[in-house]
C-alpha cells in the first residue's frame, strides 16, 4: 500500500529536519578550526549517526564533508584577503593540516584565485552513481511503502575494510553455505547492513554486515556471531537493477521521501534485502529491498529517555504486512 500522505504534518516534519539541519551548520561555522567528529555533529542535530551524513546531504544538498571544506575554504579566502597571517597560521585557523596553497597572500589579493590549492581538490564531488531521473521519474519507479517487523534472531558475518568486493562476496557465501548446512535458507531472510556510514568512514574501517535472520532455532558457525534484532517499523523500497538503480533508490528514500515524509529515521542500521537469494553473490544485477527503520516524532520524544538498538525485517508467518 502506498504510504498516505499527510500535508500539514509533512510541512512540519520538513520544517523540523531544516532547523535541525541549520543548528548543525551554525555549529560548523563556530567550529572549523578542528576537526569536528560526525558523532559530535549527528548529536547537535539529534539524528542517529547510522543516517545523520544522508539526512544532511537531503536537506543542504551537498556532502557534510564537502560542505565543511566549502566553509573552510571560504574563511581561508577571507583570513588571506584582509588578514596579515601566515598562510600556516590561517590553514591551522580554517582546521587545515597543513597550507596546502601554492598561491601567497599577495598573490590572492591581486587575482583573487587560489591556485593549484591541495584544499580545493577537497572539494571535488564525489564520484555519482545515481541515474539522471526527475523527481516524478523517482517517485513512479520507486514507490515506497511502511511494514512492520517482528523481533528475530540473527547469525551475522561482520567484513572490515568492506569496501574490497571480494571480503563481501565470500562472506555471503560462507552465510549462504551455512544456513543451508543448518535447514534455515529457504525461510530465512538474507540481508547486509552496515554501522558505518561509506561517505566518511576511512575504506579500510568500513564495515559491512552479512546476516540471516532466522525464526527458526540455528547454532552460529567459527567466525560467526548471533544478535537479537528487536520488533520496528521500515520504510521500504524494492528494486531491481544495477548498482546505479540501487544508489538511486537509496538516494529518493533519504532524499526526497524522509524528509518530506511524517517519520524520522530509527537508531538503528539500513537494510538491504536479497530476494534472489540464490544469486544473492551475483553483483552484476540486484534483486532488493532497501529498509530504512523509521518512527514517528512522537514516538522519538517520548522515547527520549532511552534508545532501541539494531532493527530488522517484518515477517508473520512469512509473510510482510503492510501498514
Amino acid at each position: 500500500m502506498p504510504v498516505e500522505s499527510v500535508p500539514n504534518a509533512k510541512t512540519q516534519v520538513s520544517s523540523e529536519y531544516s532547523r535541525r539541519i541549520d543548528r548543525v551548520i551554525d555549529y560548523l561555522r563556530e567550529n572549523l578550526h578542528r576537526p569536528v567528529k560526525l558523532g559530535e555533529l549527528a548529536h547537535v542535530a539529534c539524528f542517529s549517526e547510522f543516517h545523520f551524513h544522508r539526512i544532511f546531504g537531503a536537506v543542504s544538498g551537498e556532502t557534510l564533508n564537502n560542505f565543511t571544506n566549502r566553509l573552510r575554504l571560504e574563511k581561508a579566502a577571507r583570513l588571506l584577503r584582509y588578514s596579515e597571517q601566515s598562510l600556516t597560521d590561517i590553514a591551522l585557523d580554517c582546521g587545515f593540516s597543513s597550507a596546502g596553497y601554492d598561491t601567497s597572500p599577495s598573490q590572492f589579493r591581486k587575482s583573487g584565485e587560489i591556485k593549484k590549492s591541495k584544499i580545493c581538490k577537497e572539494l571535488f564531488p564525489e564520484e555519482e552513481y545515481g541515474l539522471p531521473m526527475s523527481a516524478e521519474e523517482k517517485r513512479a519507479a520507486f514507490p515506497v511503502r511502511l511494514i512492520d517487523i517482528p523481533e528475530r534472531q540473527v547469525a551475522y558475518i561482520r567484513v572490515t575494510n568492506a569496501f574490497e568486493l571480494d571480503r563481501v562476496l565470500a562472506a555471503l557465501k560462507t552465510v549462504i553455505e551455512w544456513a543451508k548446512s543448518q535447514d534455515i535458507f529457504s525461510q530465512g531472510i538474507l540481508f547486509g547492513m552496515t554501522v558505518d556510514d561509506p561517505h566518511v568512514t576511512p575504506k579500510h574501517l568500513y564495515r559491512y554486515e552479512v546476516c540471516l535472520a532466522s525464526s527458526l532455532p540455528f547454532e552460529c558457525m567459527e567466525g560467526m556471531s548471533k544478535l537479537k534484532i528487536p520488533a520496528m517499523r521500515y520504510a521500504v523500497i524494492k528494486v531491481s537493477g544495477d548498482i546505479h538503480k540501487v544508489a538511486t533508490a537509496w538516494d529518493y528514500l533519504y532524499r526526497d521521501w524522509l524528509i518530506n515524509s511524517v517519520h524520522e529515521p530509527e537508531h538503528a542500521p539500513a537494510l538491504e534485502i536479497f530476494l534472489d537469494k540464490e544469486n544473492a553473490t551475483d553483483w552484476s544485477h540486484f534483486e532488493l529491498e532497501l529498509c530504512l527503520p523509521v518512527r514517528k516524532p512522537a514516538e522519538i520524544r517520548s522515547l527520549n529517555s532511552g534508545s532501541r538498538k539494531s532493527g530488522m525485517i517484518e515477517i508473520n508467518d512469512n509473510k510482510r504486512a503492510t501498514a
